[in-house]
């Protein structure tokens, strides 16, 4: 990795973990205050709202700004309400920070996204963004059951101080590697938000805040579940986390080679249906520990292989206001997150066991077909090609 990218990757490993890291503390986080698991779910619920607010209006805010400004300011605020969510004295206030934690999440990767394609060789933007990109999966491999351990052997506050920390660095290498580019053109206002006025655009979201939330109904209560119905022991956990992560890395490289293969919508439909299917065996096999180890792999893979289809979808329909739309799908991504987290806990505070969260996500998963369903008839009942395109082409699936 050139040096130009390593803050981006960087960053990308800090937002990450601290995304993730929240789905194996909730034991530590409920024992410290007091409160059930899914009352201490509401952290996670509340770090994906603070994505769903920032994303876009901290995009718009800064569009006229220096990228190495933006990423700074955007990272430092990142860092201080990370290290607030790590001295948090009650769950009210954990709530409160986590929300302001997630605020900076979505720019950052939309404008780290223009960045990295700014300063990559030609011919080479997509593999510059891929290594932000890069810094995501280790965090779900390496950072997030380290900090998982931490916050089992030490306090969950450990964990959270560290991603503070990471943050920190993030800005120093941004300050040092990070060339100062000028600000990039961008068209009046109206024109990008002219994206909301799409019917595709709003398709696109609601299958990824449906669809993706049920890998966020399976995760955020992955602790719980791998301990009292699997029977793992907590410190057992963290490996578990790592197997998932594992998932996750595969189910990068697996998304991207269906979105080069397939029409992207196809793609999410397959993936989306694979991610039902899978939390359906969960829920019937979660007792079992084997394969309970082979579900959670299969979970992490096929949920974060949509996200390649889902982000080249929204690229493709986002012609003049790639940014905007890149900060809107985050936005949608973790208001799966916020919805997942809430909707996968409400069976547990009404006396459910831990296997119902599963349930709940596949039926999530499976709306979130549903809308692929949609986005391919609508491409199949636009108007022909012209006939100089080859036959072909008439019958092709929504790209």
């Amino acid at each position: 990795m050139k040096k130009h990218f390593l803050p981006l990757a960087l960053g990308g490993l800090a937002i990450g973990t601290t995304e993730f890291v929240m789905m194996g503390l909730l034991p530590n986080i409920a024992a410290d205050f007091r409160v059930t698991i899914p009352q201490a779910g509401y952290a996670i619920s509340a770090y994906a709202l603070g994505v769903v607010i920032g994303a876009p209006l901290l995009v718009l805010g800064s569009r006229r700004m220096a990228p190495k400004t933006t990423l700074m300011g955007l990272m430092g605020l990142f860092a201080l309400f990370n290290l607030l969510s790590a001295f948090a004295p009650n769950n009210g206030t954990l709530f409160a920070a986590r929300l302001l934690a997630g605020l900076p999440h979505g720019a950052f990767f939309g404008v780290g996204s223009v960045v990295a394609s700014r300063l990559a060789q030609p011919g080479k933007q997509a593999q510059a963004i891929a290594s932000m990109f890069s810094g995501l999966t280790v965090a779900n491999v390496v950072m997030v059951p380290l900090a998982t351990y931490l916050g089992a052997a030490f306090s969950w506050r450990v964990a959270l101080g560290g991603v503070g920390g990471l943050g920190l660095a993030t800005m120093a290498t941004i300050l040092w590697l990070l060339p100062a580019l000028p600000p990039t053109p961008t068209p009046p206002l109206c024109t990008e938000l002219a994206l909301l006025g799409r019917r595709t655009t709003w398709l696109i979201m609601l299958l990824t805040a449906i669809g993706t939330g049920g890998l966020f109904c399976w995760i955020s209560y992955i602790a719980p579940l791998l301990t009292r119905v699997s029977g793992f022991t907590p410190g057992q956990v963290p490996y578990l986390l790592a197997v998932s992560g594992l998932g996750m890395v595969a189910g990068n490289a697996l998304g991207g080679y269906l979105a080069d293969r397939l029409a992207p919508a196809r793609a999410c439909l397959l993936l989306l249906l694979a991610m039902v299917g899978t939390l359906l065996l969960l829920y019937w096999l979660a007792p079992y520990q084997v394969p309970t180890v082979l579900l959670t792999f299969a979970a992490g893979c096929f949920a974060l292989a949509v996200a390649a289809p889902i982000q080249l979808l929204m690229i493709r329909s986002a012609e003049g206001a790639e940014m905007l739309g890149a900060a809107f799908t985050q936005a949608a991504f973790n208001m799966g997150n916020a919805l997942g987290a809430y909707l996968g806990g409400l069976p547990l505070a009404a006396g459910f066991g831990y296997t119902s969260p599963e349930l709940v996500g596949a039926a999530m998963a499976l709306g979130g077909v549903g809308f692929a369903v949609l986005l391919l008839r609508d491409r199949a009942a636009q108007p022909p090609v012209p006939e100089a395109e080859p036959v072909a082409e008439l019958a092709a699936p929504l790209t």
